[in-house]
Protein backbone atom coordinates (compact mmCIF):
# COMPACT_ATOMS: atom_id res chain seq x y z
CA UNK A 1 0.00 0.00 0.00
CA UNK A 2 2.85 2.36 0.77
CA UNK A 3 4.51 2.07 -2.65
CA UNK A 4 1.17 2.48 -4.45
CA UNK A 5 0.50 5.67 -2.50
CA UNK A 6 3.98 6.94 -3.35
CA UNK A 7 3.49 6.17 -7.03
CA UNK A 8 0.13 7.93 -7.00
CA UNK A 9 1.71 10.98 -5.32
CA UNK A 10 4.37 11.01 -8.06
CA UNK A 11 1.74 11.03 -10.79
CA UNK A 12 -0.22 13.80 -9.07
CA UNK A 13 2.98 15.79 -8.61
CA UNK A 14 3.81 15.50 -12.31
CA UNK A 15 0.29 16.56 -13.23
CA UNK A 16 0.56 19.59 -10.97
CA UNK A 17 3.87 20.54 -12.60
CA UNK A 18 2.22 20.34 -16.03
CA UNK A 19 -0.20 23.23 -15.37
CA UNK A 20 2.32 26.06 -14.77
CA UNK A 21 4.46 24.77 -17.63
CA UNK A 22 1.45 24.70 -19.98
CA UNK A 23 0.27 28.18 -18.99
CA UNK A 24 3.84 29.47 -19.16
CA UNK A 25 4.22 28.24 -22.72
CA UNK A 26 1.05 30.15 -23.66
CA UNK A 27 2.54 33.30 -22.12
CA UNK A 28 5.76 32.74 -24.10
CA UNK A 29 3.67 32.30 -27.26
CA UNK A 30 1.88 35.56 -26.44
CA UNK A 31 5.26 37.27 -26.00
CA UNK A 32 6.37 36.01 -29.40
CA UNK A 33 3.16 37.32 -30.96
CA UNK A 34 3.61 40.68 -29.24
CA UNK A 35 7.23 41.04 -30.40
CA UNK A 36 6.12 40.15 -33.94
CA UNK A 37 3.40 42.81 -33.84
CA UNK A 38 5.85 45.40 -32.49
CA UNK A 39 8.38 44.47 -35.19
CA UNK A 40 5.77 44.82 -37.94
CA UNK A 41 4.64 48.19 -36.58
CA UNK A 42 8.24 49.34 -36.31
CA UNK A 43 8.94 48.38 -39.92
CA UNK A 44 5.76 50.10 -41.10
CA UNK A 45 6.56 53.29 -39.15
CA UNK A 46 10.32 53.20 -39.93
CA UNK A 47 10.89 53.80 -36.23
CA UNK A 48 10.99 51.68 -33.11
CA UNK A 49 7.43 51.12 -31.91
CA UNK A 50 6.78 49.28 -28.65
CA UNK A 51 3.33 48.58 -27.25
CA UNK A 52 3.15 49.14 -23.47
CA UNK A 53 1.64 46.34 -21.41
CA UNK A 54 -0.94 48.75 -19.98
CA UNK A 55 -2.17 49.62 -23.48
CA UNK A 56 -2.52 45.93 -24.29
CA UNK A 57 -4.48 45.27 -21.09
CA UNK A 58 -6.67 48.29 -21.74
CA UNK A 59 -7.41 47.08 -25.27
CA UNK A 60 -8.23 43.54 -24.11
CA UNK A 61 -10.05 44.18 -20.81
CA UNK A 62 -10.47 47.84 -19.79
CA UNK A 63 -12.90 47.07 -16.97
CA UNK A 64 -10.50 44.53 -15.46
CA UNK A 65 -7.63 47.01 -15.47
CA UNK A 66 -9.81 49.64 -13.78
CA UNK A 67 -11.07 47.10 -11.24
CA UNK A 68 -7.50 46.06 -10.43
CA UNK A 69 -6.49 49.69 -9.91
CA UNK A 70 -9.48 50.31 -7.64
CA UNK A 71 -8.77 47.15 -5.64
CA UNK A 72 -5.10 47.98 -5.14
CA UNK A 73 -5.71 51.62 -4.22
CA UNK A 74 -8.67 51.02 -1.90
CA UNK A 75 -7.96 47.61 -0.36
CA UNK A 76 -4.23 46.99 -0.54
CA UNK A 77 -2.49 50.36 -0.28
CA UNK A 78 -4.07 51.39 3.06
CA UNK A 79 -2.37 48.36 4.64
CA UNK A 80 1.03 48.33 2.92
CA UNK A 81 1.50 51.92 1.76
CA UNK A 82 0.80 54.11 -1.25
CA UNK A 83 3.77 52.76 -3.23
CA UNK A 84 2.04 49.71 -4.74
CA UNK A 85 0.04 51.16 -7.65
CA UNK A 86 1.88 54.30 -8.61
CA UNK A 87 5.55 53.41 -8.70
CA UNK A 88 5.38 49.59 -8.79
CA UNK A 89 2.44 48.53 -10.95
CA UNK A 90 2.60 51.65 -13.14
CA UNK A 91 6.20 50.87 -14.07
CA UNK A 92 5.21 47.31 -15.07
CA UNK A 93 2.32 48.67 -17.16
CA UNK A 94 4.76 50.92 -19.04
CA UNK A 95 7.05 48.02 -20.03
CA UNK A 96 6.65 46.53 -23.52
CA UNK A 97 4.06 43.76 -23.67
CA UNK A 98 6.51 41.14 -24.93
CA UNK A 99 8.85 41.70 -21.97
CA UNK A 100 6.08 41.25 -19.37
CA UNK A 101 4.51 38.22 -21.06
CA UNK A 102 7.91 36.65 -21.69
CA UNK A 103 9.03 37.14 -18.08
CA UNK A 104 5.80 35.62 -16.71
CA UNK A 105 6.01 32.77 -19.22
CA UNK A 106 9.62 31.89 -18.47
CA UNK A 107 8.97 32.09 -14.71
CA UNK A 108 6.00 29.72 -14.98
CA UNK A 109 7.85 27.26 -17.20
CA UNK A 110 10.79 27.34 -14.81
CA UNK A 111 8.50 26.65 -11.84
CA UNK A 112 6.83 23.81 -13.74
CA UNK A 113 10.01 22.07 -14.79
CA UNK A 114 10.57 18.49 -13.71
CA UNK A 115 13.03 18.03 -10.91
CA UNK A 116 16.05 15.98 -11.88
CA UNK A 117 16.74 12.95 -9.76
CA UNK A 118 20.30 12.22 -8.84
CA UNK A 119 21.58 8.78 -8.09
CA UNK A 120 22.79 8.16 -4.56
CA UNK A 121 25.48 5.85 -5.95
CA UNK A 122 27.05 8.21 -8.50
Amino acid sequence: MGSAGGARAGVVGKMLLFLPRFVGLWFVAGALAAVTIDAARSIAASALTLTPFGATLHALAPATLLAAQTFVQQRLEPHVGAWVWDPLIQSVLLLPTWIVLGAIGFLLTYLGRGRSRQSAFA
